[in-house]
């Protein structure tokens, strides 16, 4: 699946005010959250912990991916932010992180969770893209520039 099928304009957000890692999985989770109606914050949060302390999914040059798989979901969900101010997300190549992917998929679709995770690693994998998610001023501009990725 690609990352162009599961996010929606309204978990497409530029330009968040965050101070610390934590408060960034928190504001992910509760977006995620309004679109999973079996699923509360603290769950969507607890999952991405979980696989945060598996090692962190900060995939370097100013990227993240923190994902969670979730029990009793039906659909797997996107969310996509940028921050005003990069933050230290102990990122493999130790470098501040302003781009978050945030990835929610059923705990039994491993193999589409993998194919995602690709997907969304091959997108943002191109540093002129990365520069033109960074110049995004509106949410429905980066959610335009997401939708046109190939």
């Amino acid at each position: 699946m690609k990352l162009q099928d599961i996010l929606t304009p309204d978990c497409t957000i530029c330009a968040v005010p965050a101070a610390s890692k934590k408060r960034i999985l928190e504001y992910l989770s509760s977006l995620a959250a309004e679109k999973l109606a079996n699923h509360d914050t603290f769950q969507l949060l607890e999952s991405l912990v979980k696989r945060e302390r598996m090692g962190s999914t900060g995939i370097g040059n100013g990227i993240a991916i923190p994902h969670g798989r979730l029990s009793d979901a039906t659909q797997p969900i996107a969310v996509v932010i940028t921050i005003e101010e990069a933050i230290n997300f102990d990122a493999i190549d130790h470098r501040p992180v302003d781009i978050f992917i945030a990835l929610f998929v059923p705990e039994e679709e491993c193999q589409n969770h993998l194919c995602t995770l690709q997907s969304i690693a091959t997108i943002f994998r191109n540093k002129q893209f990365c520069k033109q998610v960074r110049q995004c001023k509106t949410n429905q501009e980066l959610f335009q520039l997401i939708q046109q990725a190939s």
